[in-house]
């Protein structure tokens, strides 16, 4: 999963990809080096974040969605907004990435008779102070218990199990030392047997552990990537697409030598 930020504050990229030719552009590039989805985003959820206007999303989003649907792109759409939602689902987008997990008044409906994929992250908090003090007792039990939860809401909501991706929320909420805990123990939320999606690329979690700043954590991302795979991730969002293609491709080669032995 290719991430493309129209958002002028993005932590990774603000400002990049914010007039629709350069989207256009940047999607194109993921597709050529390997992505299979391109995730949209026109609402930062960085620490600390401001909430974006729903007519402002929209104007951000819908125009580029819409490209890249004619042209034939698997196309995600990062928002918490049911009204988003709806106008993605309108003009033929293909998933919707909720960092609340559909928890907002009237996003299960917004979505439950479309036949969109729906991945749904756990985040302890809001962006705008998620990282001021994050605690849990068991980050693992608690994340999975949440993500059980809203697997059970969705299906009572009439939306197809099939349907659903988790995602346990890198870095949303969260310290080092859970988001370590949790790519460690990612198996345990493999064992809900549903894809699990990673979103690990250039976090700030990478900047502690390695003192580099965003543009220089290639390397650092993807060893969380190999990590997250070994704990059996089958989705990778990220923001250099061909590097982590080349690394799919090895980890992938290494896991068949493996059978084949």
């Amino acid at each position: 999963m290719g991430v493309l930020n129209v958002t002028p504050d993005s932590f990774s990229d603000g400002g990049r990809c914010v007039d629709i030719d350069a989207a256009l552009e940047c999607a194109r590039r993921m597709r050529s080096e390997g992505a299979a989805i391109i995730d949209v985003g026109g609402e930062s959820t960085r620490p600390g974040a401001a909430p974006v206007a729903i007519d402002e999303e929209m104007r951000r989003v819908l125009p580029v969605v819409r490209a890249l649907v004619q042209e034939g792109f698997f196309v995600s759409v990062d928002t918490r907004k049911p009204e988003v939602m709806r106008a993605a689902i309108d003009v033929g987008v293909q998933m919707i990435n909720d960092v609340q997990a559909l928890r907002e008044p009237g996003a299960l409906e917004a979505v439950a008779e479309s036949s969109v994929y729906l991945c749904l992250m756990h985040m302890q908090g809001e962006p705008r102070s998620m990282q001021q003090a994050p605690r849990y007792g068991d980050v693992v039990g608690e994340v999975i218990e949440f993500l059980r939860q809203r697997i059970e809401r969705c299906v009572e909501a009439g939306i197809r199990r099939e349907r659903l991706i988790l995602d346990p929320g890198f870095g949303f909420g969260k310290t080092v030392e859970h988001n370590l805990t949790l790519l460690r123990e990612l198996a345990q939320l493999c064992a809900l047997e549903l894809p699990v999606l990673a979103g690990l690329s250039r976090k700030s979690l990478l900047g502690v552990l390695t003192g580099r700043p965003v543009d220089e954590r290639l390397a650092g991302s993807l060893a969380l990537a190999y990590a997250a795979l070994e704990g059996g991730a089958r989705i990778i969002r990220c923001h250099d697409v061909a590097q982590t293609v080349d690394l799919l491709k090895v980890w992938w080669a290494v896991r068949a030598s493996r059978r084949e032995g």
